[in-house]
């Protein structure tokens, strides 16, 4: 028989197995079944190169899908430990119902910006208020108080103050169309001063009534007859009664005031006394200055 069909065969393998004989033949040791020729048949290379290919492909796939498995375990790992340092693994669970609401949660903007409960501050008093009605207007009233002092400074012009009067017969103070005037508003009392500068005299008359209404209709029913009648004395000599004289007439608040001013010489004023006109105009300015500083005056002490 020939070799290869009988007789041991030889494993490379095995230690001390008989050598495989050689191919009479060819004179070629036969080809081995792992990567030779079987049975005298050519092995599929094709087929072979497949094969090698999927076990390839498999071992990629099975490398991604691990790499993504450790992925999400480490993740896994990562929420379970966010959960745990909540201190409460069972939060996680909780329905969305019991959190707060929107409009429970606080905002950064409510937690740094102090809030303050709205103030609004009284209105200031006004000193008109005081001197418009005998109830508010209490403070104490006198010539020598509406017009204090000796004498008065008016710009770069000095007045010396003359002869004072305060009466509650109003009538008397006054001359043709104003006593009438001044009775049917229920004048309660006429205060009189008199100034004089360099050969001119004016004499400041003040009717106080018991509201504004009264003191307003005074003046709106005064006409060019309606004046205050001058006061001399204390070296100021008679003048108005018989001349020619300046007359104004105005009021504020429960306060008509009247001025009358001439020449002490008796002279008749002219539209170019000036002089005169100025001394009235200085004197009746005054006046309602006086009158507005004694409602300032309440006023501030109301509002301590």
């Amino acid at each position: 028989m020939s070799f290869g069909q009988g007789g041991p065969q030889w494993d490379p393998w095995k230690p001390n197995s008989p050598q495989q004989p050689w191919d009479d033949q060819s004179g070629r040791a036969p080809q081995q079944p792992w990567g030779g020729q079987v049975g005298g048949q050519a092995p599929d290379w094709a087929a072979l190169a497949e094969a090698s290919e999927t076990r390839n492909r498999r071992r990629r796939l099975l490398l991604i899908v691990g790499a993504a498995v450790a992925t999400v375990g480490v993740g896994t790992a990562v929420a379970m430990a966010v959960v745990n340092a909540d201190g409460d693994s069972q939060a996680s669970n909780r329905p969305t119902s019991g959190l707060p609401a929107t409009a429970d949660i606080p905002s950064d903007t409510a937690s740094t910006v102090p809030s303050f409960a709205p103030t609004s501050a009284p209105p200031p008093l006004d000193p008109k208020d005081f001197i418009s009605s005998a109830k508010k207007d209490t403070a104490p009233l006198n010539p020598d108080i509406l017009f204090p002092g000796t004498q008065l400074t008016m710009g770069e012009r000095l007045y010396k103050k003359g002869p004072t009067a305060d009466t509650t017969n109003c009538a008397s103070a006054a001359k043709n169309t104003l006593p009438k005037i001044l009775t049917d508003n229920r004048c309660t009392r006429f205060l009189r001063v008199t100034y004089s500068k360099d050969g001119i005299a004016v004499t400041v008359g003040v009717a106080v009534f018991d509201t504004e209404a009264q003191a307003t209709k005074v003046k709106a029913t005064a006409d060019k007859k309606s004046i205050v009648e001058s006061l001399s004395g204390g070296g100021v000599p008679t003048f108005c009664r018989a001349a020619i004289c300046r007359s104004t007439t105005n009021s504020y608040g429960r306060y008509a005031y009247f001025t009358i001013a001439g020449f002490t010489d008796g002279k008749n004023v002219t539209t170019k006394s000036t002089a005169v006109f100025t001394t009235g105009d200085d004197l009746g300015e005054f006046a309602f200055r006086q009158i507005r500083r004694r409602g300032e005056a309440q006023a501030s002490a109301a509002s301590q």
